[in-house]
């Protein structure tokens, strides 16, 4: 097991813990009231800082009910903060887009994380030819 020093901004929100023993990834919170109308765009404080171990990265997603819930989108997909974004003050942040106007409570769950090590480094070597059975491009395995 790795020690992660965290800090946490807020004594309104939850501590960081694995919900049940169901998954490896870690919901993350809202750390202050935020009421967004349709079109509206904000960097949710997520009220933790932390300093991951060196060659490690937290990517940082949307939970599956947060579009059914609040009607926001993550506008970056998959966050991605690295071992480097570790100061006093480098509080984790949700940037979200409103598709309808909402209100996320203090502390409600609204995205998740998992610490990731770093990708080895690799070598790209250039080929005229892949030896290997076409799939039939994207989108191609069908619906079923």
């Amino acid at each position: 097991m790795t020690d992660i020093r965290i800090k946490y901004f807020t004594d309104k929100i939850e501590k960081l813990r694995y919900i049940d023993g169901k998954s490896d990834w870690i919901d993350l919170r809202a750390a202050e009231e935020v009421e967004m109308k349709a079109g509206d765009f904000k960097l949710i404080p997520l009220g933790i800082a932390m300093e991951l171990p060196a060659g490690y990265e937290a990517h940082v997603v949307p939970r599956s009910s947060t579009f059914k819930n609040y009607g926001i989108i993550q506008t970056n997909s998959v966050g991605v903060i690295d071992e480097t974004y570790c100061g006093n003050n480098d509080e984790w942040k949700m940037p979200a887009y409103a598709l309808r106007d909402t209100v996320i409570h203090v502390n409600d769950r609204i995205c998740q994380f998992r610490i990731m090590e770093h990708q080895p480094t690799i070598k790209f070597v250039e080929t005229d030819i892949l030896a290997n059975e076409n799939r039939g491009g994207h989108g191609s395995t069908g619906k079923q």
